[in-house]
């Protein structure tokens, strides 16, 4: 769900991930990005969300997997 929601609205998405300074950083680029470029740079804060969601859903599995030796 997080990847359509930074299809809308990528600062909230990457927020969501567990970055907010980021996401602050994000969203105050993206806001002048989107009037004064007219939508044109709003790929490249999709593509940057995407990014940050895949690798949040990595560092979690490696965690996981980490753990699981760990109690063996």
């Amino acid at each position: 769900m997080n990847y359509v929601l930074a299809l809308f609205l990528p600062p909230l998405s990457i927020l969501l991930t567990g970055r907010p300074i980021l996401a602050i950083v994000v969203f105050l680029i993206w806001i002048p990005a989107i009037i004064f470029s007219g939508g044109l740079t709003h790929p490249m804060f999709i593509l940057l969300a995407w990014v940050l969601i895949y690798q949040s859903g990595e560092e979690r599995r490696t965690r996981r997997i980490e753990r699981a030796y760990r109690d063996e």
